[in-house]
C-alpha cells in the first residue's frame, strides 16, 4: 500500500489545459508520499500543492514535479511527482517516473500552478 493525495478530476482537467500529455497513456492520478504503509498509516494534512516543473524522458515518461509544504523532496530523497503520461507499448510504468527524474532530473514552469490534494491510501 501506500500513502500520498489524489489528484481531483477536476485539478486534473485543469492541468490538461496546461501540460499535453506527451504520450497516449495519460495517468494523471496522484502524489505519492510513502509506499509500503500499513492500511491503517496516518494520512498527510496538506490539501494544496503547487506544479512547478516537468520532465520528459523523450521515451514513453513525462511527469509533471509539485512542491508540497514549500518542498519537492519527497521524505525517503526523491521528488513529489504526478506520473503525467507514459507509452505502455514501449515497455514504460508509471514508476518509471521516479528513476527518470534521479536521473535527468526536471525543468522549472515558467509560471507555478496551484492545486488541491486528496490525502489518501491505495494499493
Amino acid at each position: 500500500m501506500y500513502v500520498g493525495w489524489l489528484l481531483p478530476a477536476s485539478d486534473r482537467e485543469k492541468l490538461m489545459m496546461y501540460i499535453k500529455p506527451a504520450y497516449p497513456d495519460v495517468i494523471a492520478h496522484h502524489v505519492t508520499l510513502k509506499f509500503g504503509v500499513p492500511a491503517d498509516y496516518p494520512l498527510p494534512e496538506e490539501t494544496q500543492g503547487l506544479v512547478v516543473g516537468i520532465v520528459d524522458d523523450g521515451k514513453g515518461v513525462q511527469a509533471v514535479i509539485v512542491k508540497i509544504n514549500g518542498t519537492t523532496n519527497r521524505p525517503d530523497g526523491s521528488t513529489y511527482h504526478i506520473t503525467w503520461s507514459i507509452d505502455r507499448a514501449a515497455g514504460r510504468k508509471a514508476v518509471d517516473s521516479n528513476a527518470v527524474i534521479k536521473d535527468i532530473g526536471w525543468n522549472k514552469l515558467v509560471f507555478e500552478i496551484p492545486i488541491n490534494l486528496e490525502p489518501m491510501i491505495a494499493k
